[in-house]
């Protein structure tokens, strides 16, 4: 298998406002660490940087939600794709911050042939940048659905050896 890592460029996606939490979910611990690290840790182990997109965290490289904020995921992605197109990166692994149980090996599970590969979801996906212009232009023409988008460049769905976590409401935590 080919190593991909050093062309991608590790994406949390935090720009949401957790109605349904109640509270800012990245800062939310489970098993006594927040979630954001544990997202930062899974997706930093395979990719060469790391940005947060949609927010200020300190401690992290940050990108704006682009155009703007209150795109959801879009908004991540779309900042993610640009930032990696002007720094050289071939690929974006993203993962929202309520995904705290990542596998370490989701990009090699990802890696394969398309215009993006997804997980159970969306956010959880590996997007080449060559996709950021078609994102621009979803963005432009009205589309809001992560979904939708992924449709459009024909992003293909991968099973994950075990289901995730997503963290939508404090009880979606287990006990540590």
């Amino acid at each position: 298998m080919t190593d991909i890592r050093p062309a991608i460029l590790g994406a949390i996606l935090a720009g949401g406002q957790a109605r349904r939490f109640g509270s800012d979910k990245a800062q939310a611990l489970w098993r006594g660490r927040r979630l954001i690290d544990h997202v930062a840790d899974a997706l930093g182990g395979q990719t060469t940087a790391l940005v947060v997109c949609g927010r200020e965290e300190p401690g992290f490289g940050c990108v704006p939600d682009r155009p703007g904020p209150g795109l959801g995921p879009l908004g991540g992605l779309n900042a993610a794709l640009r930032f990696a197109e002007t720094h050289g990166f071939a690929h974006v692994l993203t993962a929202g911050v309520d995904c705290p149980d990542l596998p370490q090996d989701l990009a090699a599970h990802l890696a394969g042939e398309g215009a993006g590969v997804v997980a159970d979801q969306p956010v959880i996906g590996l997007w080449p940048v060559s996709v950021a212009e078609d994102l621009a232009d979803f963005i432009a023409e009205g589309g809001r659905a992560l979904y939708g988008f992924a449709e459009r460049v024909g992003a293909r769905r991968v099973a994950l050896p075990a289901p995730l976590l997503n963290v939508n409401r404090p009880g979606d935590l287990p006990e540590s």
